[in-house]
């Protein structure tokens, strides 16, 4: 499995033969590439409704989008979106040669009208190359994208304990989301080996030194270790779990 990070909680996930996109938002400082410069994926995600993680959706007419139904219906009105998976927490959808199973998010969640703001449940997702089971699965990799959220106890009681997810991307950005102390906790509490974060650094209230990330991690006596990716940088998580 590879993990590309276009900046915010842009990410390309690439499982075999499938590439899935999470919440394509590329007017962001972190990455140099419009859309256009992006190979179509066979699937986007979508983890709620907010611009910086819908706003081009629009663009991948020949993926298939994935969300809430409330959301999939949304894209499908307001974008031009054709083909869409509606799925919602608990869920698991086999797309391609990946698993994905939704999980909830701490947050909230608006879609922007001319006649209205309404919205669903903000969610979060596990991508994995096998279905989760309780069986123990060494050959299993997984990855964690826990959304816009602040710290639940579900990470620690429900996600980390059961989904079990090799690596994690978390929100570091404090003000709408979880800073850099509280996502300390989260990596700690999900007991990932892998820790890499994101939504920082867009807007001036969530600029942020990863740094401090990094050095919180570590107060938490958590053995994850920490990525700092580039814009556009790759992350092997095949290569990180040998």
């Amino acid at each position: 499995m590879e993990l590309t990070w276009h900046g915010h909680s842009t990410w390309r996930v690439s499982v075999d033969g499938t590439d899935l996109l999470i919440d394509p938002f590329f007017d962001n400082p972190k990455t140099a590439l419009s859309p256009a410069d992006v190979d179509t994926p066979e699937y986007v995600l979508l983890t709620h409704g907010h611009a910086d993680h819908i706003a081009h959706v629009g663009e991948f007419p020949d993926a298939t989008v994935v969300a809430t139904p409330e959301l999939a219906a949304y894209v499908e009105d307001e974008y031009g979106v054709a083909d869409t998976i509606g799925m919602n927490y608990g869920g698991t959808v086999e797309l391609g040669d990946a698993f994905v199973t939704m999980h909830r998010a701490d947050h909230t969640n608006g879609f922007e009208t001319d006649y209205a703001v309404s919205g669903d449940v903000p969610g979060a997702y596990l991508v994995s190359t096998n279905r989760p089971t309780q069986s123990p699965d060494e050959e299993n990799e997984s990855f964690y994208h826990a959304g816009d959220t602040g710290l639940m106890t579900e990470m620690r009681d429900v996600i980390g304990t059961f989904l079990e997810p090799d690596a994690a991307a978390l929100p570091i950005g404090d003000h709408f989301t979880m800073g850099p102390w509280q996502a300390a906790i989260a990596t700690d509490w999900l007991g990932v080996d892998h820790v890499l974060p994101m939504h920082y650094d867009t807007f001036p209230p969530i600029e942020q030194d990863p740094a401090d990330f990094e050095r919180e991690v570590k107060a938490t006596g958590s053995d994850a270790e920490v990525h700092l990716l580039d814009g556009d940088e790759t992350f092997d998580l095949s290569a990180g779990l040998e």
